[in-house]
């Protein structure tokens, strides 16, 4: 068999290409040649950009079996992750990669904003001594304020502390808890501008935060302060920014990302009181290692069909070694139970008894939603888009937990409505030292069946000759049948029956509709599972 194609769209580390390993066709392109890109996607099974690389939705349409984009660092501004979502493709990053690298950076802004580093660098290589044009100021003492206690904030908190500054912060999702285990005090944004001399913003780019520092808040801030921005381009105003700066309504400004990268032609570059840099937060040989690798991991996991972590459109998370192995078992399930639905689905409810109830088990809940989509509709079906499919049809969708499980260990069910009222469910279990599969109940049938390819189900009027008929039939097809089980709601002859055969090969239609009049079955069914 070929080997999945993972196409490497921007220059990543050595070690990236290590850590995807030998199990791959790796190809490289140049992810800024759109055409090339197109043809290069046609056959990716994965895609490794950076930022240069736009990965929107011609792109995604492109690439008819792309299963994961994966993003060497933090920002997703170039990849269109709703149209990815729709088309069941895994979105990946690598969101710790850079923190360091970032802090670091926004440490030395502050510093450079601090002391004039770079304009008196400028002028002494110009061979100009002007030690009295440069004198600067102590950090010791100030008041340092932090807009975002997130990861990055929180380590910028940590090293400004080794200077002896004050460090308030304003973070509406911080606990006071976690303020004081940082060491921070948390305040209001009017009072954190109010009382800042040196003002460093950590927020992500939302339609909330987008131009969150203009005008008005410029106004509040110290004419001796400083603002600082290594996060994402367009949380600060840059028209108001260049004004405050120019008119000395505050002291000066250290800039890493802009609203348009490059920022040709941009006003702020030609201020004297502006230190800026070409988008560096992430650019350490250390940062694009750990986020190549990171992400290649991801790829990894996503092309071998498991969640991942640093996924951002996929509800799941890290998975317990617990948990993992009955992952496929609920796949199965889904596939049982909208093989057994005979009209449109209303609810879905996956329930999970036993000691797993203890665990985080919200991946068993995707993990059924995709075995339910998997054969009932055209598109690809995956841990991504399967939540979305289920919306889209209105269906209603619950994980419930509980401990009890009075006959195994753990237990699986996978219940719902349909449209008519009917109720439907399939339950399974993992048993014995190989966890192997098994269905363990039907529509409130109780019985153990090992999970196989392929399977009859049929529900009649239990009497004399039933399995004669269906045995007769298949033989006389060259079916064989491989196993069989057969339960009863009452022990009594006349009382509604179930079997569950499994059988080596597909039945022809014509004989499953013979059986089917012959033995005058309300529910008969053939439900073959598709690997995943």
């Amino acid at each position: 068999m070929s080997k999945p194609v993972v196409v490497i769209a921007e220059e990543l580390s050595p070690a990236t290409v290590d850590a995807l390993g030998p199990d791959f066709d790796i190809r490289q392109v140049d992810g800024t040649d759109r055409s090339a890109l197109l043809i290069a996607l046609a056959e990716a099974s994965a895609i490794l950009v950076r930022s240069a690389t736009r990965i929107d939705a011609e792109a995604i349409a492109a690439a008819p079996r792309l299963k994961v984009i994966a993003r060497a660092g933090v920002g997703l501004d170039n990849v269109d992750v709703k149209a990815a979502t729709a088309a069941g493709v895994m979105v990946v990053n690598a969101p710790t990669s850079n923190i360091i690298s970032a802090a670091e950076l926004t440490v030395g802004h502050i510093l450079s904003l601090a002391r004039h580093i770079p304009a008196a660098h400028a002028s002494l290589v110009q061979e100009q001594w002007k030690r009295s044009a440069y004198t600067g100021t102590e950090l010791y003492e100030k008041t340092v304020g932090i807009i975002g206690l997130g990861r990055i904030g929180a380590l910028v908190a940590s090293r400004l502390q080794a200077f002896g500054t004050g460090i308030i912060a304003y973070d509406p999702y911080i606990t006071a808890a976690r303020a004081q285990q940082l060491g921070v005090h948390p305040v209001s944004l009017d009072e954190l501008l109010e009382r800042s001399d040196v003002m460093t913003i950590h927020m992500p780019k939302t339609p909330e935060t987008t131009g969150m520092i203009s005008t008005a808040q410029f106004a509040l801030m110290k004419p001796t302060a400083f603002i600082v921005n290594v996060a994402r381009g367009g949380l600060i105003d840059e028209d108001a920014l260049y004004t405050a700066l120019a008119n000395k309504t505050i002291s000066g400004a250290g800039l890493d990302v802009f609203v348009s990268e490059p920022p040709t032609g941009s006003p702020l570059l030609g201020l004297p009181n502006v230190v800026v840099t070409p988008h560096l937060g992430a650019s350490t040989d250390e940062a694009q290692e750990k986020a190549g690798v990171s992400v290649a991991k991801s790829v990894r996991l996503a092309l071998a069909g498991e969640l991942v972590p640093d996924a951002v459109n996929v509800a799941g998370g890290v998975i317990d070694p617990y948990v993992r192995p009955g992952i496929p078992l609920v796949e199965k399930l889904g596939q049982l139970f909208s093989g057994l639905a005979r009209g449109p689905v209303t609810t879905i409810d996956v329930e999970v008894r036993g000691e797993l109830a203890d665990y985080d088990v919200s991946v068993l809940k995707l993990a059924a939603l995709k075995g339910v989509f998997t054969n009932i509709v055209s598109e690809s079906v995956s841990y991504v888009n399967a939540p979305l499919l289920a919306e889209q049809r209105g269906i209603a969708v619950r994980l419930i937990t509980t401990p009890e499980s009075p006959e195994y260990r753990n237990v699986v069910t996978v219940r719902g409505a349909l449209a008519d009222g009917a109720q439907i469910s399939v339950s399974g279990t993992l048993t014995g030292p190989k966890q192997l599969e098994k269905l363990v109940g039907v529509n409130g049938y109780d019985i153990e069946v090992p999970i196989a390819t392929s399977h009859i189900i049929m529900e009649y009027t239990d009497r004399p000759g039933i399995v004669a008929i269906y045995g007769r039939e298949f033989g006389e097809a060259g079916v064989n049948i491989a196993g069989m089980q057969i339960a009863r709601r009452a022990t009594s002859v006349g009382a509604s029956a179930l079997s569950v055969l499994t059988v080596d090969s597909p039945v022809p239609s014509e004989v499953l509709e013979r059986v089917r009049v012959a033995i005058e079955a309300s529910l008969f069914v053939e439900i073959d599972i598709t690997e995943q």
